[in-house]
Order: C-alpha cells, then structure tokens, then sequence
C-alpha cells in the first residue's frame, strides 16, 4: 500500500468553543492497491476550559448569544465554563486504482458537553449543564491521488466535499435553536483541499511529512458561516523492527472569524499549534492499533474564548 497521510480536520472555534484533535494519523492512507478497502475505527477528546483572551488567560469568559429567532447577536450573554467534546469517527477509503483512492469520513457519534452561565448579569442569570449535544456529524467523501511515487518520495493531494448530514437546528434548554458550535453538523456545504508530501530516510525506517489544508466554508439556511480553516503539519516516524513505530509532529490550525448575516461574530477565530507525540503498534500486516496525545504549545484566540487543554485520539486501522 502507497503511504498517503490524511489531514484529520476538526470543527472551526466559535462562541461557545468546540475542538477535535487535527493531526495526521498515519492509518487513513487509502491510496493502496486496487481493490483494496481500509476501514478506520477512531476515537478523539479534547477537553475546553482554559479562559484565554488573544494569548493570556482570563477569569472569566463571555460570549455573545446568537439569536437565530430574532435575527441578532447578544454581547456578553453566556459565561463559558467548559466544553468536553468526544468524537467516533469511521473511515473508509477503496483503491479506484494504484494512485487514485476514494474515502468517506462517517462521524458516528459527534457529542459535546457544555457548561455555562446563562443570560449573566441579569436577575435570570443561571447555571446550567443541559445546553450539549449529541448526534450524527456532518460526513465528508472525497478522493486522493498519488501525483509523484518514488522510492523513497510519495506526494498526493486530495479533495473533500463535506456533506450538511449532521444535525443544526437542534434545540437547548430553553427551547431555543442551540449555538452553531454545540450542534453536531453545520448546516452548511463545505470543501476542503489538502497535500501531502513524504520522504524515507536511510534508513528507510525513517521518515518525515509535511502535509496542509484549507477549508472553504458556505452559509448555512440560519444565515451563519463558520470561518474559513487551514491545516499545517510536519513530522518525523521511525519503524521499531516489526511491531511498533513512534512518531512526533508538530500541528498547526488557524480559524477565521464566523459571519452571520454578514457581520463577524465576536469570540471566534483561532490560531492553535500543538505538539504531538505518538505509538503505533502493528497486530499483523494489515492491522494497526495507534495513541496520540495532543498538547498545545501555542493558543490565540480572537476576544475571549475557551481553549482546549491536552487532546487524545486512539483508534483501529483494518486493510481487506
């Protein structure tokens, strides 16, 4: 199989803060033999709760509330205490051919836990922990293509439509359709373009890649776009004999600001860069088990926001 790392992208920060780890796994390659199909069983959490304004932290942070029943965003309306967001996730990719590969990504299960202060600063200003959510996510299909392979150099670029299949418009606790970013799906139609580039050493147990991405996001039906994102990523593997591999890479992620009906909406827009450490263990010759843990090394976030702390993904990897 033709080694292809694929971008794992995540949902873009906004007033009430949702993140997923974005990392080049190394298991959702896809560009193989033909006929050949890999199936990807992973699991990402990324707990948000470090107060941050542009890069310092905070003691408390307020967002605004956007008001899709009466068209408005109201300032200061929650104060953020805590998003814990779990993603299950299955990949799919079929060799079309030996360069030219075909891959769904399926988010089983998008679910996010929210605690904050509601309406603050007025008499009705309360706690609450009901404003998550749960459910299918938005599903994404695309395809990639080996455009140089050589011995030791491997380049593919990839295009990714993701699909409006998630859940929007669900409802929070007081009846009202719930933040963009605690809902599962978006709303919207979105693409996506990424490149990846990787290189052997000798030995040839060694390896770096350098791989990036964009996303260019369209308005959903309420009227909301969320910012545009890039991806940028590089890093090193070595092969431990049979069994296991290790890797390091360092990854980047800036955001735009959100729009709704065309204005910015405060408290969104990021810049995060993280170093992540990595294992892979090899069970057979076409079965791997992987752990990641994702750590920030630098944040900066757009007015107030919540920030992710530590993230893990773990996952299965299965080629038929």
């Amino acid at each position: 199989m033709i080694s292809c790392g694929v971008l794992a992208v995540s949902p873009a920060g906004a007033t009430c803060g949702s993140a997923n780890c974005f990392l080049v796994t190394g298991t959702q390659e896809g560009v193989g033999s033909k006929g050949e199909i890999t199936l990807n069983l992973s699991f990402r959490y990324v707990v948000q709760d470090r107060k941050l304004e542009g890069t310092h932290g905070v003691r408390e942070v307020l967002t605004p509330k956007v008001d899709f029943e009466n068209g408005e965003l109201e300032p200061d309306h929650h104060r953020e205490i805590r998003t814990q967001n779990s993603l299950v996730q299955l990949d799919l990719a079929w060799g079309v051919t030996g360069r030219l590969s075909l891959a769904a990504s399926l988010p089983l299960l998008n679910e996010r836990d929210h605690e904050h202060y509601d309406d603050v600063g007025t008499p009705n200003e309360s706690f609450t922990r009901q404003d998550g959510s749960s459910g299918f996510g938005d599903a994404r299909l695309g395809g990639r293509y080996a455009f140089l392979v050589r011995t030791k150099d491997l380049l593919v670029g990839g295009l990714t439509l993701k699909l409006p299949t998630g859940q929007y418009r669900l409802r929070d606790s007081e009846g009202e359709i719930n933040e963009p970013t605690i809902q599962p799906g978006s709303g919207s139609t979105d693409l996506i373009a990424s490149a990846y580039y990787a290189h052997q050493w000798i030995p040839v147990r060694f390896e770096y890649f350098v791989s990036g991405s964009h996303k260019w996001n369209s308005e959903n039906d309420l009227d909301y776009r969320f910012g545009a994102e890039s991806l940028a990523n590089a890093g090193i593997s070595y092969r431990v004999r049979d069994r296991w591999s290790w890797s390091v890479q360092l990854n980047g992620r800036r955001t735009a600001a959100d729009r709704y009906l065309g204005d910015k909406v405060p408290s969104t827009g990021a810049t995060f860069v993280n170093l992540t450490p990595g294992v892979r263990c090899y069970m057979s010759t076409s079965s791997s088990f992987y752990f990641f843990l994702q750590a920030p090394v630098y944040q900066d976030v757009r007015d107030a926001q919540l920030a992710p702390r530590t993230g893990l993904l773990t996952g299965l990897s299965k080629t038929f």
